[in-house]
């Protein structure tokens, strides 16, 4: 942008918690449009397991968990094609807007009885608006500070608590009516909060973020329609092509497309850092900036593939494993999901102040990101505790999994927030929304890695698993902390 002195102006005329006055809107945006997320997530794989006397699907707990964590997976992939229309064709304020339409659609689809028909149809569509709204919220964020403005890691801790507000409220209300009375009910309130969130965003984008999203940074041209309309069809013909030839090799059913979605969401991050580095349209120091960047993201994807655990395994092993009886209150599986997000309401305020008071001297990225690394580590080690104590298969207090989601939350208080603003200050000016695609193709990755990894999960090999994967966080983040001279280097602007 270039607008600078606009933005200053405006953040000495009208402040949000001392940030410009557009993050209030961005706040709640993307409140409402987490409370929906999170009310589905919640009770998404209770509802795949459970049986159809109970009003779920029936599915075996395998290929349900399977399918929670490759929907997580499409979520974040679906932001290439939210980056590719913000960036090209409609700017990043209306395709947040058209996001949310189309997850209240697909929320509102879970509402009717249509059982397998309702799921798939539903998972396309907010699969769709979420990769329209959630990458160009956080844009916008970064488009309300100069490059030079400290107050940037603030401002997206502040944002990061809209984000856990709605996570918070979701689970904890929408889990116990969803596994109390009925799943489509749950459902339901999680279609309102998206259109409480589409009302707000709608009157708040008017007043106080005019401009800034408002046209593509890098609209298409009228000799490149031809060739991008191309290359739609061909992708069409592609999906389109290979479910006909699944069908007629009697090769289509869910743990196929399941496994075939985890390599397109490998390789997605890789084809996508090529295209830029490839691309005439960024300087030498972009790719300088871009190549300290993957090692960023690759550190991510492991404290990801950790941290949305807690949508999927964390939820089978209070079913399973936990006595869910805290302070005297019966709670129900889903509803641990929620805690995630408590501890980052209760850090974020604090974390906040540390940065704000710090400003150009507090720890960089890379450190951000090795602490991180190693709180998702031991957020899986100190479940051995209580296995080890009780026995396998014991039931032990939900204390000690709460104590392992405040633990992984240290690591996501610092990693997320410092991720989503090293992005929006290393990322070419040709590529704004499409880095913060990549961002969270991060996320996508680690899901789509998930969604095999969390198949081997039984009680019986818990420890095992959580072992294992404990270690090898530890490993990830000794190695970041032996780069982290090199890549404070290449980050130099």
């Amino acid at each position: 942008m270039d607008n600078d002195s606009d933005i200053n102006f405006n953040n000495k005329k009208k402040t949000f918690f001392g940030q410009p006055r557009g993050l209030s809107t961005l706040f709640f945006t993307e409140m409402w449009e987490r409370f929906s997320y999170y009310s589905m997530h919640a009770i998404l794989l209770f509802y795949l397991i459970d049986n159809a006397r109970n009003g779920g699907l029936g599915m075996d707990t395998p290929t349900a968990t399977s399918i929670v964590a490759i929907y997580g997976a499409l979520i974040y992939m679906s932001s290439v094609i939210g980056g590719f229309v913000s960036d090209r064709i409609l700017g990043a304020q209306r395709s947040v807007f058209w996001g949310g339409v189309l997850i209240a659609i697909g929320n509102f689809l879970l509402v009717l009885p249509l059982k397998f028909i309702g799921l798939y149809t539903s998972i396309i569509i907010i699969v769709l608006g979420t990769g329209f709204l959630k990458p160009n919220t956080s844009d916008m964020v970064g488009g309300l500070y100069s490059k030079t403005d400290t107050r940037r890691d603030a401002g997206f801790n502040i944002y990061y608590m809209g984000i856990n507000i709605g996570a918070l409220l979701a689970p904890f209300i929408v889990g116990w009516i969803g596994q109390s009375y009925s799943y489509h009910l749950g459902f339901a309130l999680s279609t309102i909060g998206m259109i409480l969130g589409l009302i707000q965003y709608s009157l708040g984008r008017k007043k106080y973020l005019k401009t800034d999203g408002l046209k593509p940074g890098d609209p298409i041209k009228p000799a490149e329609k031809g060739k991008v309309l191309r290359q739609i069809v061909l992708i069409l013909f592609l999906i389109i092509g290979g479910l006909i030839l699944m069908a007629v090799t009697n090769t289509l059913n869910v743990n196929n497309i399941i496994f075939i979605i985890t390599i397109l969401g490998v390789l997605l991050p890789i084809i996508y850092f090529i295209n830029i580095f490839r691309s005439p349209k960024i300087t030498a120091k972009d790719r300088q900036n871009v190549l300290a960047y993957i090692v960023i993201f690759v550190a991510s994807v492991f404290f990801w593939s950790i941290f949305e655990q807690i949508m999927t395994i964390f939820p089978l092993v209070a079913q399973q494993m936990t006595n869910l009886s805290i302070l005297g209150l019966n709670i129900k599986p889903s509803q641990f999901t929620g805690f995630n997000a408590l501890f980052v309401l209760i850090y974020s305020p604090f974390i906040a102040s540390i940065w704000t008071k710090m400003g150009d001297h507090q720890p960089s990225s890379t450190t951000k990101f090795t602490i991180g690394l190693l709180s998702s580590a031991f957020s899986f080690l100190i479940l051995l505790v209580p296995i080890s104590l009780y026995g396998i298969g014991a039931k032990f207090s939900a204390w000690w999994l709460i104590l392992g989601i405040a633990i992984v939350e240290i690591g996501e208080v610092l990693l997320s927030p410092a991720g989503l603003s090293l992005t929006t200050k290393l990322a070419p000016k040709a590529f704004t929304a499409q880095m913060m695609s990549i961002w969270y193709l991060g996320d996508a990755a680690a899901q789509s890695f998930n969604a095999q990894l969390v198949k081997m999960y039984t009680v019986n090999n818990a420890p095992i698993y959580f072992g294992v994967m404990g270690l090898i966080a530890l490993g990830i983040a000794f190695v970041l902390f032996l780069m982290h001279k090199k890549i404070a280097n290449l980050i130099k602007l």
